[in-house]
């Protein structure tokens, strides 16, 4: 049975084909359009999945759409006239927004791609989310839970799952949290009032919050109370995102949290100003992590289940995951990579293919790569073109020269394979450094990446080298798979870590397993035989307002356009003239060999 199931027309559109049961491929449309975050429908990433299936739009089964489009015009529709005199500015642009593509969107998959209207189906928004994060974890029974802004009506869901080995599947969502009370929308609310993007920079929140102090805590509970089973509401009166798209807090909330950042202002930690907003992040993040725990905690009494599957954009807060890890009795949380609403495309169709035909349950591949793959003989031929020194190297060889020039201070681009379904770079499109000094870290992110210095980046290490330099709980391995916690670097590592540990301590590791990513495991470990720290620091591949690089050409014209050193695609190395002595690659591995041999190092 072949299944498309699409995202689109909110943020982050994405396409994803499962067939007989297993994905096939999944692409986000921002990956191939080159806008981040495009929103669009996603017409290239469903071409692309149909394409790298050699399936014909005629030979699909179904088409599912990851949420009811009516249905969340009705909210749209009630929330305004609820807010009505109000909301009478923003109530035509409402309408307007919500009108065309975003209801008519069996109209648009059918001219679109010629399938008659009996074979669109939809899913809700919620049930997209918990079936991405059940149906790809490698757990037979679990509890869900699923957080984001808002779905149609829902903000947070709790339920469980259960995958039987008769091969039947079952998913329910027992309870829910309804517009406008939401943590998701709690924390985009103090996203835009500290000047950042709502729906793009949570992340930036995060990092913020390790600068600060949570002085603020009384404050933020002020917005949202606890409820006597259990849940939450947000006390309206200091929100305007149910009433207008203009601004998402009120005038009350300036009054308790005092002036927003200017968007366009820096934030300076060491003035009074920039501390406050430290720690208004600071107090924000603590009160999520808090609210999210106890739910936890209460949904694991509940089920007497030892596993969590977590999805929704909340999942995406690695140090919420850490805690509901630690403190919720939970043994193990699984977090999808792509838990926000690109993910939400491979969850409608896995929804569709396990409950609504009743499909027997598939084991998933357990890894993020599902979209094109890079063309090392495309990255050659353009850098010949433009008169770069190219090699092509076999794996060991090639292994040993990067990690040579890693050991030396410079920066890779690496590509390999299939890119990443999701947002972050899991080992087939980064970049690449060594994690022991804040400079490089204040490099990259002035020559390369440009953006704020408070931002942490990321290390990978292998899985079996992990808890020599992470404090990693029973259960961080599995969290730190697909990067989704935030741990501790022991304390005896972080003067040589310095590069990837955050101001508090702490670092969102990946855990590398040999089997995802086999040539990344091998130069950690090559790195690792030089400096003894099979460690690097791993970022995205991109620069700010870009989305991560798909093919060759992409990653050739960022490493053109800023401080990357070495690009690595396959087995095909670009250097930048002048960014290692005049011997050619195979040379100096030839050197670092004989060294390594007349000094006697493993």
């Amino acid at each position: 049975m072949k299944i498309l199931g699409i995202s689109a027309h909110y943020h982050d559109s994405a396409a994803a084909l499962v067939v007989d049961g297993v994905p096939v491929a999944a692409v986000q449309e921002e990956r191939l359009s080159r806008r981040k975050n495009d929103a669009t429908f996603p017409i290239s990433a469903i071409e692309w999945c149909l394409d790298r299936a050699g399936v014909d739009p005629s030979d699909l089964d179904a088409v599912v759409f990851y949420e009811r489009s009516m249905l969340k015009f009705d909210r749209i529709l009630t929330c305004a006239l609820r807010a009505f005199p109000h909301s009478w500015r923003s109530f035509p642009n409402a309408i307007k927004n919500s009108l065309g593509e975003k209801v008519w969107v069996r109209g648009i998959i059918t001219s679109h791609l010629g399938v008659p209207r009996r074979k669109i189906f939809f899913t809700d928004h919620h049930a997209s989310h918990a079936a991405a994060a059940l149906f790809s974890a490698p757990t037979r029974r679990a509890a869900i839970l699923t957080a984001d802004g808002v779905g149609e009506w829902a903000t947070l869901t709790v339920g469980r799952g259960e995958r039987r080995p008769d091969g039947a599947a079952e998913m329910t969502l027992q309870r829910e949290i309804r517009f406008p009370h939401s943590l998701g929308m709690l924390y985009s609310t103090f996203t835009a009032y500290l000047g950042f993007a709502i729906n793009e920079d949570e992340y930036k929140v995060m990092g913020l919050a390790a600068y600060g102090r949570p002085t603020m805590i009384e404050q933020v509970r002020t917005l949202i109370r606890s409820t006597p089973d259990g849940a939450f509401v947000l006390a309206p009166e200091y929100f305007e995102f149910q009433t207008t798209a203009s601004r998402s807090y009120s005038s009350k909330f300036v009054d308790l949290f005092g002036p927003p950042r200017n968007p366009y202002d820096d934030i300076d930690l060491d003035s009074p100003e920039g501390r406050r907003f430290a720690d208004c992040a600071a107090s924000v993040q603590r009160v999520l992590e808090d609210v999210l725990v106890d739910i936890a905690r209460q949904l694991r009494r509940e089920t007497s289940l030892p596993d969590l599957c977590f999805g929704g954009g909340v999942a995406l807060n690695g140090l919420a995951n850490a805690r509901i890890l630690a403190e919720s009795g939970f043994e193990r949380v699984f977090v999808p990579p792509a838990p926000g609403d690109a993910g939400c495309a491979l969850g409608a169709a896995l929804y569709a293919d396990r409950i609504y035909f009743g499909n027997p349950d598939r084991d998933v591949p357990d890894h993020p790569f599902w979209g094109p793959s890079v063309d090392a003989q495309e990255l050659a031929r353009a850098s010949r073109e433009d008169s770069h020194p190219v090699e092509e190297l076999d794996d060991v060889p090639l292994m040993e020269a990067v990690a040579d020039e890693l050991a030396a201070g410079r920066i890779v681009g690496w590509m390999e394979g299939a890119c990443e379904f999701g947002p972050r770079a899991l080992g087939h499109r980064s970049i690449l450094a060594a994690p022991h000094s804040r400079e490089i870290r204040d490099r990259i992110n002035r020559d390369i990446k440009r953006r704020e210095e408070f931002r942490p980046f990321a290390p990978v290490v292998p899985a079996e080298a992990a808890d020599r330099f992470f404090d990693l709980p029973p259960g961080g391995h599995r969290l730190g798979r697909f990067m989704s916690g935030v741990f501790p670097v022991r304390p005896e590592w972080r003067g040589r870590l310095a590069g990837v540990t955050h101001v508090d301590g702490s670092a969102r590791v990946q855990v590398l397993e040999r089997d995802m990513a086999p040539r990344l495991h091998a130069l950690l470990e090559a790195y690792g035989r030089r400096t003894g720290i099979p460690v690097l620091l791993n970022t995205s591949f991109n620069v700010a307002g870009e989305p991560i690089v798909t093919r060759a050409l992409e990653g050739y014209s960022t490493f053109r356009r800023c401080g990357i050193d070495l690009l690595v695609a396959g087995p095909t190395v670009v250097m930048k003239r002048g960014a290692s002595p005049d011997r050619s690659l195979k040379e100096g591995v030839a050197w670092s060999s004989e060294g390594v041999a007349r000094s006697g190092a493993v």
